[in-house]
């Protein structure tokens, strides 16, 4: 079997010679007996209970508690950085598993807070709203976001509150589509949820659409699921039990080079300690290394060097591994030891998600694309003709090793950052059609279910035995792209 190229996945004619990226190959048809894209199922088989493969990176720039609990809550993960002192990762970790599995995470901002303050956290859109409360925490009122784009940017919010903005009584509007229903009658896209006085949320009629479609990522007591990563160096094990005990239902080992002694070291004291958690290990690329960290104790393995858009890593060192063909290898050894693989970096439209997953694995980790959203953390900036955009970085960059190794004296911090690689700094902007996480959610997940339809698979495991790849030109790849002029 040349290249490390699996018998469950088929190529359309020989198999190639060398390593392929995900731009180089493309799906083909099968015969199909699915009548709704809806009908496919796309549960992970990995352990953590994910309801649709999505994972997003644990990259300071792209996952906080917010986006985590949006993640969970549409059945996707989403693992916290390894940058948070354990104080803030123990908080997120609570925080996330205080949200209603239902609603979405109020946006609550004090009454004093100006329209210049509101718009670093949302864009003026009518699918989102910020709650109003006073200084002592009571409920003021609320408002659509699409209000704060006719505001003076100096203007407190308390002006912006309208006595005629309904709210959703939990107990009378707590089933999706009830809740939707109540938004029509009103002729409102969004609304607060209360329960007994207080607020436990929010809810948009998309939302309410969503919440009828998706299954959210629940522990064993129907809280949101949440992961967080941690380092290899320093005590390890301290720090795997505080995030078991904050509530953590994933834990993440990670680092730039997997397939490294200490790593593996890392990963068999975390699995001495039998948290009785999925352990996840990675930055890596071949199947000797998926065997060897599984055999020290790792039950998901994370790969891919070099394919994120905020990673120089090829570039400066030439290390890495075209990323298609590096799933395929390492899902193939992780399959045969009953464990499984994350596919992290690369991916730049659904059509990658879904040959990732026809590649083997079970998810797919999501960095620089999320970054542009609402949720993920940073505050919404615009540029000279208005355009909203986040800022984003490079965890080997000279700014994230900066906040890694913020507390060392002067003359240690740069010894750290003088080697530092990686972007420090890239604008990512927000799509004005899509500029919440949800509504990439809505956008991967749609392109997914599409190709489990069109390759006649019901569910994931059968879309890895029925995926027919084939290999095409540049030319090719730009052929399926859209136009955005007519010619």
């Amino acid at each position: 079997m040349c290249c490390g190229y699996p018998e469950f996945m088929k190529f359309h004619g020989a198999q190639p010679q060398f390593d392929l990226t995900y731009s180089d190959v493309f799906l083909i048809p099968s015969r199909s007996e699915i009548s709704s894209r809806l009908d496919v199922s796309l549960e992970t088989d990995d352990g953590t209970g994910a309801t649709i493969p999505l994972v997003s990176a644990n990259m300071n720039s792209v996952t906080g508690q917010r986006l985590a609990a949006a993640m969970a809550k549409r059945g996707g993960l989403g693992v916290l950085p390894q940058d948070l002192s354990l104080q803030d990762l123990d908080a997120a970790i609570r925080w996330v598993k205080e949200q209603d599995p239902v609603f979405d995470s109020a946006l609550e901002l004090p009454s004093d807070a100006t329209v210049a303050q509101a718009r670093g956290k949302v864009p003026a859109s009518s699918d989102h709203g910020i709650v109003v409360k006073s200084a002592g925490g009571d409920l003021l009122g609320c408002f659509e976001a699409s209000v704060l784009a006719s505001a003076s940017p100096g203007d407190q919010l308390a002006d912006l509150i309208s006595d005629e903005f309904p709210s959703i009584d939990a107990e009378d509007g707590g089933e999706p589509r009830r809740a939707f229903d109540l938004l029509v009658e009103a002729g409102k896209n969004f609304a607060p949820v209360v329960r007994h006085g207080s607020v436990i949320g929010t809810i948009s009629r998309k939302g309410a659409l969503r919440a009828t479609i998706y299954k959210p990522n629940l522990d064993s007591e129907g809280r949101l699921k949440v992961a967080a990563a941690i380092g290899i160096s320093g005590d390890v094990q301290g720090k795997a039990r505080a995030l078991a005990d904050a509530g953590v239902d994933v834990l993440v080992l990670d680092t730039a080079h997997g397939d490294q002694k200490a790593m593996l070291g890392a990963v068999a004291a975390v699995s001495d300690l039998d948290l009785k958690l999925p352990l996840v290990a990675g930055n890596v690329v071949t199947a000797s290394a998926v065997k060897d960290l599984f055999k020290a104790g790792a039950t998901i393995i994370k790969v891919g060097v070099g394919p994120g858009a905020m990673c120089t890593t090829r570039m400066m060192t030439a290390v890495g591994r075209p990323q298609f063909s590096a799933v395929i290898e390492t899902a193939e050894a992780a399959r045969d030891l009953g464990a499984a693989v994350w596919a992290d970096g690369g991916v730049r439209y659904p059509r990658d998600v879904a040959l990732a997953l026809a590649a083997g694995a079970s998810s797919v980790m999501i960095g620089s694309w999320f970054a542009g959203t609402i949720e993920s953390p940073g505050s919404l900036s615009s540029d000279e003709s208005g355009r909203v955009f986040k800022e984003s970085w490079g965890m080997a960059s000279t700014k994230a090793v900066q906040s890694r190794f913020g507390r060392l004296n002067a003359f240690d911090l740069a010894r750290k950052t003088l080697f530092a690689e990686g972007i420090s700094s890239s604008r990512i902007y927000l799509d004005p059609l899509r500029p919440s996480v949800e509504d990439l959610i809505d956008m991967i997940t749609s392109g997914v279910r599409s190709s489990l339809s069109y390759a006649g698979a019901k569910d994931l495991k059968t879309f890895r035995d029925r995926a027919v790849v084939g290999i095409q030109s540049a030319a090719g790849y730009e052929e399926g792209k859209a136009l955005p002029v007519s010619w």
